[in-house]
């Protein structure tokens, strides 16, 4: 999922919003860049939480990472890799018919279209959870916060083997890679074509993709909900899991 999307649904679980949780929600993401695979960025949030978790603002901070990743299941779990009965999550399932369509607005090669068209559907729902602008505020404080970030990448880095100013220096410049004050399609279109360039030197057609975003948001408008309402059951039960095991 995408950023704002990433906030909304921490705030949805956790039934609070701060810096440190909006941080963490987004945190695997921003994490990706500097470890080998997904297994690290996105599947040690229970890990963190024991390791944090005598901070009360890392505490925090470890509880959002927890709402992102794949293990424990947070949000990408149930949006990437599985949703009830289907093959995939989510996100996946949204994409199928749109994936020619995203091949040739994003110029890709075939093996990437699947991939590519859940990403449509990861910006069609962030134009709806994102809508009313507080989830962009929430985080333009959280990057704003430097005390904050800084206290992340020292008492992180050392938990992905990576050094604090390395980290501090993607923290702080993740922003330029995501949208978060100006939420429309052409806009998140615009990121689109930043983060394809840097990822596989790929230009796309930004106003064939816009509207491909904003087809993308019809398609979800239906059932977003419910897949939330599921998706978030399933996730507080696994922090309390986690938070039970953390008191043994």
């Amino acid at each position: 999922m995408y950023p704002q999307t990433h906030v909304y649904f921490a705030e949805r679980v956790c039934g609070k919003l701060s810096e440190a949780l909006a941080l963490g929600s987004i945190f695997p993401d921003m994490v990706a860049a500097l470890v080998p695979g997904r297994d690290d960025s996105h599947g040690r949030g229970t890990e963190l939480l024991a390791a944090l978790g005598d901070d009360p603002q890392l505490r925090e901070f470890a509880l959002g990472v927890m709402t992102h990743g794949i293990n424990p299941e947070g949000l990408d779990y149930y949006g990437d890799e599985k949703y009830l009965h289907f093959e995939r999550g989510y996100c996946f399932e949204k994409g199928r018919p749109l994936v020619e369509e995203t091949i040739r607005a994003c110029n890709l090669p075939p093996a990437l279209g699947w991939w590519k068209s859940h990403n449509i559907v990861e910006m069609g729902i962030e134009l709806i959870t994102g809508r009313n602008g507080s989830y962009s505020k929430a985080l333009a404080a959280a990057f704003g916060n430097t005390a904050l970030v800084d206290k992340i990448s020292r008492r992180v880095a050392p938990f992905y083997g990576v050094e604090p100013r390395r980290l501090y220096q993607r923290i702080h410049n993740f922003p330029y890679y995501i949208e978060i004050s100006r939420l429309d399609p052409r806009a998140l279109a615009a990121k689109y074509d930043v983060q394809m360039f840097f990822k596989h030197r790929i230009r796309i057609d930004i106003e064939r993709t816009a509207r491909l975003i904003e087809t993308a948001r019809h398609i979800v408008e239906a059932d977003l909900e419910e897949f939330f309402e599921y998706a978030e059951e399933q996730v507080r039960q696994n922090m309390h899991r986690a938070k039970a095991r953390e008191a043994t």
